[in-house]
């Protein structure tokens, strides 16, 4: 009789192999969907061009001036005469593109641009009733990129500043 001894290693890679032929394949690999991440975010949509990327001669008749407008009403001022032309600057003279203002009461203001682009340099001039303007003001000269709400709501900032729109 033989004494019982450990098993050498070819007994023993015998005996703990698998039987069965579908154990001894091996794993499948897991299929797209279970190793999508469930946080996975669908593509976004093409984002819609701002309203600033439309041409100059559009951008300011189009959406410009009909904002404004809106903006001074809400402000409870009074309907203001908003007109887009090109001509010579106010105070300095020299061809520029403008919006000119003009508010009941003969009060005027005129928004300046250098260069048919909204990023262009910027100046505005105020006139009270029966004066011309004397003082053109650089305006938003620090922005970088330049917005219709940025242009709307600093120009009627400056124009409720100089307590030109409703009760102040």
């Amino acid at each position: 009789m033989r004494p019982v001894s450990e098993p050498t290693p070819a007994e023993s890679t015998s005996a703990d192999q698998p039987t069965s032929k579908a154990a001894a394949q091996p794993a499948a690999k897991p299929d797209a969907k279970s190793t999508a991440k469930p946080d996975a975010k669908p593509a976004k949509a093409a984002k819609p061009p701002a309203l600033e990327d439309a041409p100059f001669a559009t951008f300011i008749p189009e959406s410009l001036l009909p904002a404004l407008a809106r903006e001074i009403r809400s402000y409870g001022g009074p309907e203001a005469d908003l007109r887009f032309e090109q001509g010579p600057m106010p105070v300095v003279g020299g061809s520029c593109w403008m919006v000119v203002g003009t508010l009941p009461g003969e009060r005027r203001f005129w928004l300046c641009f250098t260069a048919d682009n909204i990023n262009a340099t910027k100046a505005v001039a105020l006139a009270e009733p029966g004066a011309e303007p004397s003082l053109l003001e650089p305006f938003l000269s620090d922005e970088k990129r330049m917005s219709q709400a940025l242009l709307v709501s600093r120009l009627v900032q400056r124009l409720n500043g100089q307590k030109w729109l409703g009760p102040n």
